[in-house]
């Protein structure tokens, strides 16, 4: 059954800026962090990637911001699946953070792939890394990415 993955963390001293509100760049890096929690928690820890040798690379990151988020205010970060080509060599997913009242802060959109680390090339990950990816919720738009070119399949 598909789930919309959830990250809660706190906001630190270090994601602030000079205006007192979280940094921009922090925004994205709460976003890394939850897609990493959501495949950490499916048994796709570091150590995992290691052995497959692959790894995610992003092509584009689109941030919207809504709302402030102070230090110390608990956020929740979300996952869905906003988008997979056939072989889930690339993939869109998209994410909202809520602030501890549930308001909208901002939304961030990422569009990325699997890269074979030794040749440096995209591929099709192997199926169990497919499979958890098509665990997470589909966004009401999810749409299928066109395969550009025949890729090498991850053993």
């Amino acid at each position: 059954m598909a789930e919309i993955f959830e990250k809660s963390l706190d906001v630190r001293w270090a994601d602030v800026d000079a205006n007192r509100h979280m940094r921009h760049s922090a925004y994205a890096d709460f976003a890394a962090f939850s897609r990493v929690g959501f495949f950490e928690a499916r048994g796709f820890d570091m150590k995992r990637f290691a052995e497959l040798d692959i790894g995610p690379i992003l092509f584009r990151e689109e941030l919207v911001y809504r709302r402030e988020i102070l230090m110390f205010e608990t956020i929740t970060i979300t996952c869905r699946l906003a988008g997979l080509s056939k072989d889930a060599e690339r993939w869109s997913i998209y994410h909202e953070l809520l602030k501890s009242d549930g308001q909208l802060a901002a939304t961030i959109h990422v569009d990325g792939a699997w890269i074979d680390l030794p040749s440096r090339k995209l591929c099709a990950p192997p199926l169990e890394l497919m499979n958890t990816m098509l665990s997470l919720e589909k966004t009401p738009d999810f749409a299928h990415i066109p395969v550009k070119s025949p890729p090498e399949i991850h053993k």
